[in-house]
């Protein structure tokens, strides 16, 4: 489906944005393939990595809203991947978060809508869910603009859908290239927050596949969760490096003991199916389709009332060997 069309990623320097370039141009033919980001040296690497007639970089804020508009004429596609997501960063800078994280959703919207992008899809956080940090909150309400910006569109045809997912292995910022620095260093110990500490981990590959499945999947309104692992953060640091003790250092200001992606106060609205969740929204437009189908046709489930999905009540629990072998995947 993305043959001969044009897509757009917001921050298409950072880690998801390059494995998604990476990604369309081996599997598929765009016309145009668009890096919108406001850091021109990254643009510059990217543009010696990717030497491809369908490439453009265009230098641009989400917070500027007329220039996502000049920047979306044409556009087919869009993925919404540029966010401040560092959470120490967003509670120091709240206001500079929310001026990305929410102002600049909204500037997206706006965006498509006057355009008639066909579909767009947000990346979300797992932190999204019951928030207890700026970021996290942040990207609740980025979350519940997308979801609603369906009933905005009128006769218009764009559609929009949210991606929920954890972790990143080996993203930038990342606790795993945090440790394997230490490691190099020569530590004789890792900081741990809680030996309990559960969280969601998926990589690159599977977070931009996912995303490429759920642009023929969406209807629009849908908040999309994958199935993924959970490991425990003992067994992550044993798992990079056996060799090391670990020294507690304790849970950091607005960080969770577990993660969630589906909240029980979600469960009413959520739908489950072979690899992934669906939340479906709580208010929807006139046309109101049927969730339980997608647009592939694959049929869900109803969840049991109070279910909710998080990392500490994940049945798919790692093993220290499967953690490896996820990293070394990633």
């Amino acid at each position: 489906m993305f043959d001969d069309k044009t897509i757009l990623v917001t921050g298409g320097t950072g880690s998801f944005g390059k494995q998604f370039v990476r990604t369309v141009l081996k599997r598929y033919k765009p016309a145009r393939l668009i890096v919108f980001s406001r850091d021109e040296l990254k643009q510059f690497e990217m543009q010696r990595e990717f030497d491809h007639p369908a490439m453009r970089y265009f230098l641009g804020d989400v917070r500027d809203g007329d220039r996502l508009r000049q920047a979306m004429r044409d556009v087919d596609y869009v993925v919404h991947a540029a966010a401040i997501k560092q959470v120490p960063a967003a509670e120091y800078n709240p206001m500079e978060c929310i001026k990305t994280n929410v102002n600049g959703a909204q500037n997206v919207i706006n965006a498509a809508i006057d355009n008639e992008v066909d579909r767009v899809i947000a990346l979300s956080t797992d932190k999204a869910a019951s928030p207890i940090n700026l970021y996290g909150a942040s990207k609740l309400a980025s979350d519940k603009l997308f979801v609603a910006a369906n009933n905005m569109v009128g006769r218009r045809r764009t559609r929009f859908s949210v991606v929920r997912y954890g972790n990143v292995v080996g993203s930038r910022g990342s606790v795993v290239p945090f440790f394997r620095q230490l490691v190099k260093e020569g530590v004789k110990e890792l900081p741990i927050t809680d030996e309990r500490m559960t969280r969601f981990w998926i990589t690159l590959d599977q977070g931009v596949d996912f995303v490429l499945r759920c642009f023929g999947r969406m209807h629009g309104g849908e908040i999309f969760v994958p199935k993924i692992p959970t490991a425990r953060i003992v067994d992550l640091a044993s798992a990079i490096a056996p060799e090391c003790s670990v020294r507690h250092v304790g849970i950091r200001p607005g960080e969770k003991l577990h993660e969630i992606m589906v909240t029980g106060d979600d469960s009413r609205l959520t739908l489950e199916f072979e690899k992934h969740y669906v939340i479906a929204p709580s208010i929807t437009y006139v046309a109101q389709p049927n969730f339980n189908y997608d647009m592939t046709g694959e049929q869900g489930k109803t969840v049991e009332d109070g279910f909710s999905y998080s990392s500490d009540n994940n049945p798919w629990l790692l093993t220290v060997d499967e953690i490896r072998n996820l990293i070394a995947a990633a």
